[in-house]
């Protein structure tokens, strides 16, 4: 099913308790959990969510077009990547809402310009010091506006004047995959060192992008954030780092393995959350998208508008909306790219607002302070 809207609203906030292992919180004020998953590098909007529809598109795509044939079909027009096979059956039962020709107010095409609008929430790059992330918890009750960052250090989206805190391996220098088996087999009768040791190893991963281990490296990132999320005592915000989405050559070998990896993180956190899964948003999206046509190395350049993503229990998925703006030539932004006409900012202020009860105007405010004032969109969150 295709909703068809010009433009997406605004919305934000929710409270989050910061767990640490050993000390007992008292229970948050809300079950809500959201989380935002970055894809670092620019994923490409047009091979993850295929307008199989447009009849531009095979013309552009080439032999890409191999993969959207393969992929779930979302009705007659658009078409999943065949690696998302975990999300494919979230958008079955509903947990699933996918947002097409999406950009941020962003519209030239470096990646750490791009970024930093993208986590700021600015109208354009190093306008603002601190991210909508941070500012999203100056909208929670006090004590519970703590969020978690899946990432080596903080990222931009979570910086600024409240507290936040961070979760990934300690950067040491590489070792060989023979000396860390031989000190894994050291370890190994060792009944407190063992479980240490192979929890270090599967954390020891989440430096790395999404494709590696086929699939492995996504799932022990969502295996770890809901193990940080989940439970009475869980954190309620999580920011999770993913990168490798910049596909300029190989790019149909590359891309499935990064959405596998993607695919296998998001299905680890479901089945790590339980029934927390029922009351939790998770956004997916990335700085920009890419080309329309491939390039002559089998990929694609830095492009505009991309696709996003919704995922979880709160979700009132199993759509697809987009106002379609076409690939004909003359429909393209600057006759090489997918047109934006979905306001990524105004999606997720109107998601978080419907998700935690709050004021759209406020937290679109709040959020994004040199925006315009977005327009409402309902129905993106269960009631």
């Amino acid at each position: 099913m295709i909703d068809r809207r010009i433009f997406l609203g605004s919305a934000a906030a929710g409270s989050f308790l910061l767990a640490c292992p050993g000390i007992a919180l008292a229970k948050a004020a809300t079950d809500r959990r959201f989380v935002f998953i970055i894809q670092r590098g620019a994923a490409d909007g047009l091979a993850t969510l295929a307008p199989v529809g447009d009849s531009a598109f095979a013309g552009l795509r080439g032999a890409f077009v191999e993969d959207a044939q393969a992929g779930a079909k979302l009705g007659s027009f658009f078409a999943l990547h065949p690696a998302l096979v975990e999300t494919a059956k979230l958008h079955g039962a509903g947990e699933a809402l996918f947002v097409h020709a999406v950009a941020s107010p962003y519209r030239d095409r470096s990646h750490f310009d791009g970024q930093n609008v993208l986590e700021t929430g600015a109208a354009g790059a190093y306008r603002l010091k601190d991210g909508w992330m941070n500012r999203l918890l100056g909208l929670l009750p006090q004590g519970e506006a703590k969020a978690i960052a899946v990432s080596a250090t903080v990222p931009v989206a979570l910086r600024g004047p409240n507290d936040v805190s961070s979760y990934a391996p300690s950067v040491l220098p590489a070792a060989s995959d023979d000396l860390l088996a031989r000190v894994g087999d050291l370890y190994a009768r060792d009944g407190q060192l063992a479980p240490l040791w192979n929890e270090a190893m599967a954390t020891r991963k989440l430096t790395g992008d999404l494709s590696g281990g086929g699939g492995q490296n996504g799932a022990a990132t969502g295996a770890l954030a809901a193990r940080l999320l989940a439970g009475d005592n869980g954190e309620r915000v999580a920011f999770i780092e993913t990168g490798g989405w910049d596909t300029h050559s190989g790019q149909r070998g590359r891309l499935a393995a990064q959405l596998k990896g993607l695919d296998a993180l998001v299905a680890a956190l479901k089945t790590g959350l339980g029934a927390d899964w029922s009351n939790t948003l998770v956004l997916v999206a990335t700085e920009f998208g890419r080309t329309a046509a491939i390039n002559g190395t089998g990929g694609t350049d830095h492009g505009t508008a991309s696709a996003a993503m919704l995922l979880g229990g709160a979700v009132k998925g199993g759509r697809v909306i987009a106002d379609w703006p076409g690939l004909a030539p003359a429909a393209l932004y600057e006759n090489r790219d997918l047109r934006p006409t979905m306001d990524l900012d105004a999606l997720i202020a109107n998601a978080l607002a419907q998700h935690y009860g709050l004021d759209l105007a406020r937290t679109a405010a709040t959020l994004f302070p040199e925006g315009q004032r977005p327009r409402p969109i309902d129905g993106l969150i269960r009631a």
